[in-house]
């Protein structure tokens, strides 16, 4: 009788310490990393030092950002009149995480449960067990230069629900098209030119555009992106199954560990933040491999009993990675974490435990078969918020490394990609915030010799967007007025080098070579951009962009696995017609929701 009772009260406590917290957890809808306004405001609280983040990992949860918004709410003096104007914005944009409904310019309905508006566009609901919202997505983009015109429409809604304050459910469909009738018969003198002509979002392009995964389409280029998922949580973190891009590493233009150019794909996640100096995430992902896999494929019957049609499909492909952060003190993260890609027939259990270092088990999992091992990298990230108004950040991603290629007389390079950079927000001048961002990638980061495990999905990096052998160097300066407007000047330097191949029986020929001895490809864009979210979601956007795309002649000798193309074929392959050579584009969009 006496173990019973032990066993019962052991049981009450475990209830008390683990499930009565949930009643005081924050949902786990993730905000879209699309909605670029509240990140910047985001940030620009924290390098204020009026509240702390971890930056490393994104997306955020949007009881996240409500929990970020109150805790200024709750700091008002020491903001300025722009940013109060922004906080109650944004506020009104989370009501519903705040526990409120929001104040919409014209309803059609006006009750204390729900709140169904005409502007902004949604219909929101809350009980004491249950939340949510439905909005409508719709957008245009125009875009002129020489070449001719450009025109992107998307439509779609997304849906949000929070379920008795332990399960957040999410979905959103956007449908996109990229029209290219209107271009320029010069530049683009067919249907066909012109259909290629719209899709300046292909795998090989070197711009910093999200991926895209292509229908067919007479007219130019047509894709759907959907994004969601189901998370259960708690006070102390979440787990979940979601379709989303994430972004892992410091930056403010383009990550070099893990960023949102590749389509969004389904993915575990977990997410733990038990103390404030402590946070961990993890994910094991589902990729595209755009690879096909000759002895898999369905049989389609035809009339012909004996010519039966054999329809090959991809092989699977799958990453597994972790992100550890601490912070010893207030305003400083250190962040470590590490991942790999595999492609077995089938998801493998040992890169389902999420502290693991992968390599080391890929390593037990292949030891004696020889054959080649899967594809590992290491992560590293610093972030630094300690001097008010200055964000200081470095990330690494180590593809390959070996300490006997630091001796000074061994010419083999190590696989590594790093980023450094700053941001002072608020000083000197109000309301004013400047940047600079250098990334260096090494010769073959990303890259593999067994194309199924490069580090891709769906052949978009996902690392950084220039691939291996480049740079880039990233400046600007952001100016917000008053509420909603922001202005931003920003220059992009990006390089390319020679342009190689994973060929493993001269990988090491082929990172003795000097990185960017000679470029391939290069692109300079000076860009002045206005957005101005006229009410919560819905945004009119002004850009008048310069950029300048070339491709070089090479003159040194090949190697084996260099791709020598001439000027031209290097510039066919890395940018889109439409910003190949000198452009001035000037662009113009309207868009309600993300």
């Amino acid at each position: 009788m006496r173990r019973l009772v032990l066993l019962r009260t052991a049981f009450c406590l475990l209830f008390a310490t683990v499930f009565v917290p949930m009643e005081v957890a924050a949902q786990e809808v993730t905000q879209s990393l699309y909605y670029t306004r509240i990140y910047d405001f985001i940030d620009e609280l924290a390098t204020d030092r009026i509240i702390s983040v971890k930056s490393v990992v994104k997306p955020y949860s949007r009881a996240f950002i409500a929990g970020c918004l109150a805790e200024a709410a709750s700091k008002d003096s020491l903001l300025d009149r722009r940013q109060k104007a922004d906080l109650e914005f944004f506020m009104n944009d989370y009501a519903a995480e705040l526990d409120t409904l929001p104040k919409a310019y014209v309803h059609w309905s006006n009750k204390k449960s729900f709140d169904l508006s005409l502007i902004q566009p949604q219909f929101m609901y809350q009980s004491k067990n249950f939340k949510m919202y439905v909005r409508p997505i719709l957008g245009m983009d125009i875009s002129y230069n020489r070449k001719g015109l450009l025109m992107t429409r998307r439509w779609g809604a997304e849906i949000q629900m929070d379920i008795v304050d332990h399960v957040s459910v999410w979905g959103s469909l956007r449908d996109n098209s990229y029209t290219g009738s209107y271009l320029n018969d010069e530049y683009f003198p067919s249907d066909y030119d012109k259909m290629l002509g719209a899709r300046v979002q292909a795998p090989s392009y070197l711009n910093n555009l999200p991926g895209a995964a292509y229908k067919e389409a007479n007219y130019g280029a047509d894709f759907s992106d959907f994004r969601g998922g189901v998370k259960a949580y708690a006070w102390w973190g979440s787990i979940g199954l979601v379709k989303d891009n994430l972004r892992w590493g410091d930056t403010y233009n383009s990550s070099n560990i893990l960023s949102d150019k590749a389509p969004s794909f389904p993915m575990i996640t977990l997410n733990l933040k038990p103390c404030k100096w402590f946070e961990f995430n993890y994910i094991h992902g589902w990729m595209v491999s755009n690879v096909v896999d000759s002895s898999y494929w369905y049989v389609e019957e035809t009339h012909d009993v004996d010519e039966s049609k054999r329809h090959y499909r991809p092989m699977n492909k799958f990453i597994a990675a972790n992100m550890f952060t601490f912070t010893p003190i207030r305003g400083l993260d250190l962040s470590f974490g590490n991942s790999i890609v595999y492609a077995e027939r089938n998801v493998q259990a040992l890169y389902f435990i999420p502290f693991a270092f992968f390599k080391s088990l890929d390593h037990l999992a292949t030891k004696g078969l020889g054959t080649e091992n899967q594809n590992s990298q290491v992560f590293i990230n610093l972030s630094s918020r300690n001097i008010k108004h200055l964000h200081l950040y470095a990330s690494f991603m180590i593809d390959e490394f070996s300490f006997s290629r630091l001796k000074s007389d061994n010419p083999e390079h190590n696989i590594i990609s790093y980023k450094a950079g700053f941001n002072v927000s608020n000083w000197p001048l109000k309301n004013l915030s400047a940047g600079f961002e250098y990334t260096r990638n090494g010769i073959l980061t990303q890259k593999h010799s067994i194309q199924a495990i490069t580090y891709t999905s769906s052949s978009y990096y996902l690392g950084h967007y220039l691939g291996d052998n480049s740079q880039e160097f990233y400046a600007y300066l952001q100016y917000k007025p008053v509420r909603g407007l922001d202005i931003k000047l920003s220059y992009t330097k990006a390089q390319k080098g020679k342009d190689y191949d994973y060929v493993r029986e001269n990988v090491r020929e082929i990172i003795s070579q000097t990185a960017l001895d000679e470029l391939t490809f290069e692109n300079d864009i000076v860009s002045l951009k206005a957005v101005y979210e006229i009410w919560n979601n819905c945004y009119a956007m002004l850009n008048l962009e310069y950029n300048n795309a070339r491709g070089y002649d090479l003159s040194s000798d090949v190697i084996v696995g260099e791709n020598r193309l001439d000027s031209q074929g290097y510039l066919d392959k890395f940018a889109p017609k439409y910003y190949q050579g000198e452009n001035w584009t000037v662009s113009v969009g309207l868009s309600i929701g993300f």
